[in-house]
C-alpha cells in the first residue's frame, strides 16, 4: 500500500447521468431493467437518502442505452422505445392528454456537441398558434409551444429567467427540456438517452451550471431529456487504463489459441467482464495499479485539471450523430404528445 494518503475528495468526476453516479459511488439501489434487441432500458427511483449519496435530486430516472443509430432500422426502433418511455413518464406524472406544454431546447447551436436542444426544437410540431387563433384543432393534437433561448454568454440573461417569464406569460401545464449532457464513461457517449422528472441545470454538460429548471423553480412538472455528447479527457485516460487491464486479461485467457484472438468486431463485449488481480495490476503499473477505481479516476482528474489539460472531448463523427439523435428525440416527442402524429 502507499505510504501516505492522497485527499482526492476535491477531484470528484462530474457526470449528469444517474447510472454513472450509481456505478462511480457503488450505491446499492433497485433497478428495473428490460432489454429488447440492442436497446436496454433502466428505470431508477432515487429517494432522499440515495439522492444525498449520489448528489442527485429525488425522482424518477429512465436511461435508454443503445449501440447504433447509423442504421435506419435501429434508429426507428430507438425512436419507438424513446416515445414509449416518454409516454410512460407523462402517465407517471398524471399529465392529461390535453395538457399544454412548452418545450425548451437548451444549448448553443453554433457548437455541434451542444446543439442538440436547438436542433430538436427546429423539428417539433408546434400547435399553440392554432389554439390562440381558435382554429378547429383535431382531437388528439396537443397545445405545444417551443423555444430555444440560447446561452447566457450570448443573451446575458439566465436561461431559467427566460423560461420562468414564458411560463408566467403563456401558462403551460408542464415543460419538456432538452439538453446535451456530460458522462463519466466513454461507453455512454452518444449511446444513451436519459429522461427524468427532476429537472435540469443548463450548462451542466460543460461544467457551467446555471440556476436549475425544475418543479421547484417553475411550479409545474418538468421533464428533462438529455444525451451525453461530451466527456472529459481524464475519463478517456482512466477508461484506457481499465481497457488495457481487460485486454491483457483477455490475451492471457486466450493465449493458447492458434488464431487471431481479438479484432475490432464486438471486441468490447468480449473483454467487458475481464479484469486483472490487484497483484497483476501492481506489476504492470506500479503504485497506480494499487489504487481503487475511484481513487485512480480522481488522481488522473487531479493531474490533468491542475495542468488545464482536462479538455471536454467529443467524437469526430459528432455532426452525423447529432443529426440522428435529433431525429430520434424530436420524432419521439412528437409521437408522444400528439395522437394524430
Amino acid at each position: 500500500m502507499m505510504g501516505h494518503e492522497i485527499d482526492l475528495k476535491n477531484y470528484e468526476i462530474r457526470t449528469d447521468l444517474i447510472l454513472d453516479s450509481i456505478e462511480n459511488k457503488s450505491v446499492d439501489i433497485e433497478k428495473d431493467i428490460k432489454t429488447s434487441d440492442d436497446i436496454k432500458v433502466t428505470k431508477v427511483f432515487v429517494d432522499k437518502d440515495n439522492g444525498k449519496l449520489l448528489s442527485k435530486k429525488e425522482g424518477n430516472y429512465v436511461t435508454i442505452e443503445f449501440k447504433d443509430i447509423t442504421d435506419t432500422g435501429n434508429k426507428d426502433k430507438l425512436t419507438d422505445a424513446f416515445s414509449c418511455e416518454l409516454k410512460d413518464m407523462l402517465n407517471k406524472l398524471n399529465i392529461s392528454s390535453d395538457a399544454s406544454v412548452l418545450i425548451i431546447g437548451l444549448g448553443n447551436e453554433k457548437s455541434t456537441p451542444d446543439s442538440l436542444g436547438p436542433k430538436v426544437i427546429a423539428n417539433i410540431v408546434v400547435t399553440r398558434y392554432l389554439f390562440v387563433l381558435k382554429e378547429d384543432v383535431k382531437k388528439g393534437v396537443r397545445c405545444v409551444s417551443s423555444i430555444s433561448p440560447g446561452v447566457m454568454a450570448n443573451t446575458g440573461i439566465e436561461t431559467s429567467s427566460i423560461v420562468s417569464s414564458l411560463v408566467k406569460e403563456i401558462h403551460p401545464d408542464f415543460l419538456i427540456v432538452i439538453d446535451a449532457l456530460a458522462a463519466s464513461s466513454i461507453d455512454r457517449i452518444n449511446k444513451s438517452i436519459q429522461i427524468t422528472d427532476t429537472g435540469i441545470h443548463p450548462g451542466s454538460g460543460v461544467g457551467n451550471m446555471r440556476r436549475e429548471i425544475s418543479f421547484d423553480t417553475m411550479g409545474i412538472p418538468v421533464i428533462a431529456i438529455g444525451v451525453p455528447t461530451v466527456v472529459e479527457s481524464s475519463i478517456i485516460v482512466y477508461d484506457t487504463i481499465n481497457y488495457l487491464f481487460k485486454h491483457i486479461s483477455y490475451i492471457k485467457d486466450n493465449q493458447s489459441k492458434n488464431k487471431l484472438i481479438f479484432s475490432r468486431s464486438n471486441y468490447a463485449d468480449k473483454i467487458r467482464d475481464k479484469d486483472l488481480s490487484l497483484e497483476e495490476k501492481k506489476e504492470i503499473s506500479g503504485m497506480i495499479g494499487e489504487l481503487s477505481d475511484s481513487d485512480r479516476q480522481s488522481l488522473i482528474y487531479e493531474v490533468l485539471s491542475s495542468l488545464n489539460y482536462n479538455f471536454i472531448v467529443t467524437p469526430k463523427e459528432i455532426d452525423f450523430l447529432i443529426d440522428r439523435l435529433t431525429d430520434v428525440i424530436a420524432g419521439g416527442i412528437n409521437n408522444s404528445l400528439h395522437d394524430e402524429v
